[in-house]
Order: C-alpha cells, then structure tokens, then sequence
C-alpha cells in the first residue's frame, strides 16, 4: 500500500514540475531545465513510460539524458541558456519601465539564475560513429 503512495506521489510531483517547465519556457523567471530534471526523477520512480518520453523528446531528451548520466551540460546548452535569461529577462525589464524596484530584483534573480547555470560541470559531446 505505502509502495502505492509513493509512487502516486512521484507521478503527481513528475506532471507538476513537467507543467511547471513548460510554464518556464515563457516565463524569464521560471528556469525550465532544473524542473524537467526534477520531472524526468520524478517519472523514473513513477512512470518508466513518462520517464522514456522525456528522455526521447527531440527538445530536452538528451540533455536530460546527459544529466542522468554525468550530471554535466554541454557548453552550447549552457550557452543558449544564457542568451535566453538575457533576452528575456531584457524584455521584462524593460516592461517594467518606472517600477525601479522591480528592474533591480528581476537584474538579482538573473545575475543568479546565471551564477547557478554556469556552476554546473561542463560534458563533453559525444560524437557517434555515424557523424564520423
């Protein structure tokens, strides 16, 4: 029974921080890679089935699977990252003319979204024998 439970919970606590992710992708204050982490963990314990369709995903799949693996990104992820935060974060900002105070905690939160992004270990991207 507490077998159960645990494992309608991981499933619950997966499809929340999978939508929470998707909600990211347009929102500059909401990272959507540290939630789809936390959904493909969460479906693994839960779902293999959700678990594979994250991992196979032709958006997010490999990197996740880099993740499980070598919990590592690749230097072009963190790149294109970085460019989203920047220009998402720039467009709000600029929204948000007049609001100072606003300006300066959007400014906080991405200096740290940026700080955490770039800690994480770099992987090196393997190349299979077909692109050789």
């Amino acid at each position: 029974m507490v077998h159960i439970v645990k494992r309608q919970m991981y499933l619950i606590l997966g499809v929340v921080f999978f939508f929470t992710g998707l909600v990211g992708v347009v929102l500059p204050i909401l990272p959507t890679t540290p939630f789809m982490i936390l959904a493909a963990g969460c479906f693994a314990k839960s779902s293999p089935r959700f678990h594979l369709a994250l991992l196979n995903n032709r958006w997010i799949g490999q990197d996740l699977q880099r993740w499980e693996r070598e919990h590592t990104m690749l230097r072009v992820t963190k790149i294109r990252a970085t460019w989203v935060i920047v220009v998402m974060f720039t467009i709000s900002i600029a929204v948000l003319m007049g609001k100072l105070w606003l300006q300066c905690m959007l400014i906080g939160i991405a200096v740290m979204l940026l700080f955490f992004l770039w800690r994480v270990p770099e992987g090196i991207e393997q190349v299979s024998s077909e692109q050789k």
